[in-house]
């Protein structure tokens, strides 16, 4: 036996069993180039925990790249919006311009695979939160629909991860509940080779970093790389509704689960003019088979006050089991809701908990015997209501106790001030103490003592609690001012792009809509939202700091504004826009007269870029844009 002392000494076996241990885990893991089989690296890993059990070797076992890391995605990868009616599906179509592509919404766990300049698979992540993924490059090696080298690179290939029924067939007997859970299960494994013996598939269903300039073209071009061919069909408008329900007649003879259909715009730049929300992207829709039913009876409508002063019903309903849960409450969307499906107090009625999860009202099948009364006045402030279009609003929501209140809920919770209820901030509202997020900064913990169930401790802590919300990343700042369309998403691009409150604020709708994953609609929004709130932001300012703010915003080049064209052979263009606001620079990314620099790129084919054109003409009505070549501005950086 050999003794730990002999292993301190460094016994020549041992050295040797752990170089050969590492020169096969990183041909098996990295390299996915085997030279020997399991059984014998298996003997090579017994042998050395015979021979010295403590050695580090023994914790290094398995990919360098470890399941778990989180990978950020380059683009978000957003969930869908989803809908249940013809209807809904219709009001959506009518705010996309073109044909539309309808595809199966497959079951399963959404993935991002990356491929290198050489074509070689490089990276896999899940989608997670939709901005970071956990990295799953090993187990996807393992999928066979997936290729491991493709034609050309670098891209970006996402699509589903799925397990097909016909597999799923050998776990039922073992109790497992779906193919889904068991998916996710599977992908995650830490040991590659447990998570290739679930014999997992694969659907692509798009491509970043083609030239296409569809996703029809995309599709194909997928299924030429060597991905499974994902089914979809290219509609007209008119033809959505029919598709919808092919799919659905379809569903019991599929290999796969399926619980609903997808339809996206067909034209890439029409998807990029739609943009995305924090939560979504506005240029696709899930439209979901229905979920578990039941009957009940209508007792009243509760009307209750958004932050943004949408006032909405929910039907109170008599207790109703769906899919496990007892029902008292469900969703009626809005007014024009009640008026289409002829609502009455006391009436039976339909309830679908949609996808398994939120309960809607779906129709009435007997009439009630009261009328539903809309309220012309806010059930909160007593201000008149106002129509517009389908939805109710209380006339004056800077004014509406719960419009104030959910705006103030929404600050706490997103800056993460915790102690901050909704109970504490109704009761700092009700004694005139807070009005809006401004005024949190100025309470007192006199103030606080003072409120029901308080005292000087819970003061204290409250108060300590501000103070650590005094400086705030510029990204969690803008999505707390709660404007429509500026969630997650959008506050992160403005926070990157501009990185100081005050060039955030002076951005234009032209500019912001030409950002990527924006577009006019979310633009317009946004800057209407801040130009509305400029009084708040101001009085924020003097109790806030921004963390954004710190960084080396001021410097050489403040006051001057970039935008670059062209591929850059000097540098990647994300290290020349880092470059520049690095020295005080903004990095735009569309041209505008007050622009102050345009950088061409010196490795540029097919004559000059849109941005180049759209500057020379700017340049011609006297704007004093400069165009620079690389060369020159590395010389502008380096002075």
């Amino acid at each position: 036996m050999r003794t730990r002392g002999a292993m301190n000494k460094k016994d020549p076996e041992i050295t040797a069993l752990e170089a050969e241990i590492r020169r096969h885990n990183a041909l098996y893991w990295d390299e996915q180039k085997p030279e020997i089989d399991d059984y014998a690296y298996d003997a090579l890993v017994n042998r050395l925990k015979a021979l010295a059990p403590d050695s580090p070797v023994l914790m290094e076992l398995g990919p360098s790249r470890h399941f778990g890391e989180e990978r950020k995605h380059k683009e978000p990868m957003l969930s869908l919006d989803k809908c249940y009616t013809d209807e809904e599906l219709a009001d959506w179509a009518g705010d996309v311009a073109g044909k539309i592509v309808a595809m199966p919404k497959l079951d399963g766990i959404a993935g991002a695979i990356h491929y290198g300049d050489d074509g070689k698979l490089a990276v896999a992540a899940t989608r997670g939160d939709g901005f970071t993924g956990d990295d799953i490059t090993q187990n996807v090696l393992e999928i066979s629909d997936i290729p491991r080298q493709i034609d050309g690179g670098p891209l970006e290939v996402r699509g589903e991860i799925y397990m097909r029924l016909s597999v799923f067939e050998r776990y039922k007997q073992e109790g497992m509940a779906n193919p889904r859970n068991l998916t996710a299960g599977a992908i995650k494994q830490k040991d590659r080779r447990k998570s290739a013996a679930y014999a997992l598939s694969f659907f692509a269903y798009d491509l970043l970093g083609s030239d296409s300039e569809t996703l029809a073209e995309a599709l194909e071009r997928l299924h030429e790389l060597g991905f499974a061919k994902m089914p979809h069909r290219l509609l007209e408008k008119d033809a959505l509704r029919d598709a919808f329900a092919d799919y659905s007649k379809l569903r019991p003879s599929l290999d796969y689960e399926i619980d609903g259909v997808v339809f996206k715009a067909n034209e890439l730049k029409e998807q990029r003019r739609l943009g995305l929300t924090s939560h979504h992207p506005r240029y696709a829709i899930a439209y979901k088979f229905q979920g578990d039913t039941g009957l009940s009876t209508l007792r009243e409508v509760e009307w209750s006050v958004a932050r943004t002063g949408a006032i909405t019903p929910v039907a109170i309903v008599d207790p109703v089991a769906l899919s496990g849960v007892t029902v008292t409450r469900a969703s009626l969307h809005n007014v024009a809701y009640i008026d289409k499906l002829g609502l009455t107090l006391n009436c039976k009625l339909t309830i679908v908990r949609r996808g398994g999860v939120i309960p809607n009202v779906e129709h009435v099948t007997e009439a009630g015997d009261a009328p539903v009364v809309i309220p012309e006045r806010c059930p909160s402030c007593g201000k008149a209501t106002v129509r517009e279009r389908d939805f109710l609003f209380c006339s004056k929501p800077s004014e509406c106790k719960w419009a104030i209140l959910g705006q103030l809920v929404h600050f706490a919770s997103v800056i993460d001030l915790r102690g901050f209820g909704e109970a504490v901030l109704e009761q700092l509202y009700d004694r005139g103490l807070v009005r809006d997020a401004a005024d949190l900064y100025t309470l007192k913990e006199a103030y606080i003592e003072a409120l029901d169930r308080s005292g000087e401790k819970l003061a204290k802590k409250l108060i300590a609690e501000l103070d650590k919300k005094r400086t705030l990343d510029l990204a969690t700042f803008l999505r707390a001012l709660g404007l429509p369309d500026l969630g997650k998403h959008v506050s992160q691009i403005l926070a990157d792009r501009y990185r100081a409150l005050d060039a955030v604020l002076a951005v234009d709708e032209a500019e912001l809509a030409a950002t990527h994953g924006i577009g006019e609609i979310i633009a317009k929004n946004v800057v209407d939202g801040l130009a509305a709130a400029k009084p708040l932001i101001a009085r924020l300012k003097k109790h806030v700091t921004f963390a954004a703010d710190s960084g080396p915003v001021e410097g050489p080049l403040s006051g001057k504004s970039f935008v670059f064209t062209g591929k850059m052979v000097a540098f990647a263009r994300s290290e020349g826009e880092k470059r520049v606001r690095q020295r005080g620079g903004a990095v735009l990314s569309s041209v505008t007269k007050a622009l102050t620099y345009l950088v061409v790129g010196a490795n540029k084919e097919g004559g000059p870029s849109t941005k180049q054109k759209a500057a020379d003409k700017l340049i011609s009505q006297g704007a004093p844009i400069r165009v620079l070549s690389e060369a020159e501005l590395l010389a502008m950086l380096e002075d």
